[in-house]
């Protein structure tokens, strides 16, 4: 089973569910998108991993999310500013054959092991 994580190594939360998932004996795919950024397509189909949504992608604390208005904005607009501005992505997001999840609180990170 190949797992994905959408990796900051300056968050802590995103540092501890990578540790989760290799305690747990597996060697993910790590994404550090700040580095390089998932493209618009990318995201649409992250999205359309079962248990995620476009919404789920959006990591709504992010002031520039705030400045974008993008809390009431449609779908579409959501995955073009995440394409623009990966800060926008939130962290940590993980894929499996199980599924995929905004891994908050990391532990939630075991359903998809």
């Amino acid at each position: 089973m190949t797992v994905t994580i959408y990796h900051n190594p300056k968050c802590s939360t995103s540092r501890t569910t990578l540790q989760l998932i290799r305690d747990a004996g597996v060697e993910p795919r790590v994404v550090e998108y700040l580095k390089t950024p998932p493209s618009r397509a990318e995201l649409a189909a992250l999205a359309a991993t079962r248990g995620l949504s476009v919404r789920d992608l959006l990591r709504t604390k992010e002031p520039l999310a705030k400045e974008m208005a993008l809390a009431t904005a449609p779908d579409e607009a959501i995955l073009d500013a995440i394409a623009a501005h990966p800060i926008l992505l939130n962290r940590p997001i993980v894929t499996s054959g199980k599924g995929g999840r905004a891994t908050r609180p990391p532990e939630t990170v075991k359903d998809l092991l």
